[in-house]
């Protein structure tokens, strides 16, 4: 009857909606508990997050760049600058704009970033050697999605 139907789709709402909440409570926890690994940097968290898509997603025009961390081409230029006034970006000129530039991290910035991920997976692999077997299975079983959902544009 049409009553059921609606009744099981306010079930499933609150399901999900329940799901949601648990998710994001466990990201928020994570990354509150890994941010330890990136301060131990001295690199403040924006430009930490520019050079982070250098490193693991290669060279880039400050366009894309900016796209990327969801700012402005002109304050992406500005942690760009910075970024290059202490070594950790280098700008060259783009083989296919004679115009533009192409951002790419130096090896400096790929060892201070490369570094840090190490940090961080060894504070994640810590809190996972409290975990039983079972729920480590469950975990990896989960991962697949979880990198689903963290790809997914709003």
């Amino acid at each position: 009857s049409r009553v059921e139907v609606e009744k099981q789709r306010q079930e499933e709402g609150t399901a999900r909606h329940f799901l949601a909440e648990m998710l994001h409570r466990g990201a928020i926890g994570l990354l509150r508990g890994i941010k330890v690994a990136d301060q131990e940097t001295g690199i403040s968290p924006p430009r930490l997050s520019a050079l982070s898509v250098l490193v693991f997603g290669g060279p880039q025009s400050l366009a894309s760049l900016a796209s990327a961390e969801g700012v402005k081409p002109p304050t992406m230029s500005k942690l760009v600058a910075e970024l290059e006034g202490i070594g950790l970006v280098e700008k060259s000129p783009d083989p296919n704009d004679g115009r533009g530039l192409v951002i790419a991290a130096t090896r400096q910035g790929k060892k201070i970033m490369l570094a840090g991920r190490d940090r961080r997976l060894a504070l994640l692999k810590d809190r996972l050697a409290g975990l039983t077997d079972r729920e480590i299975a469950r975990l990896e079983a989960a991962a697949p999605i979880l990198l689903k959902l963290a790809r997914r544009e709003p």
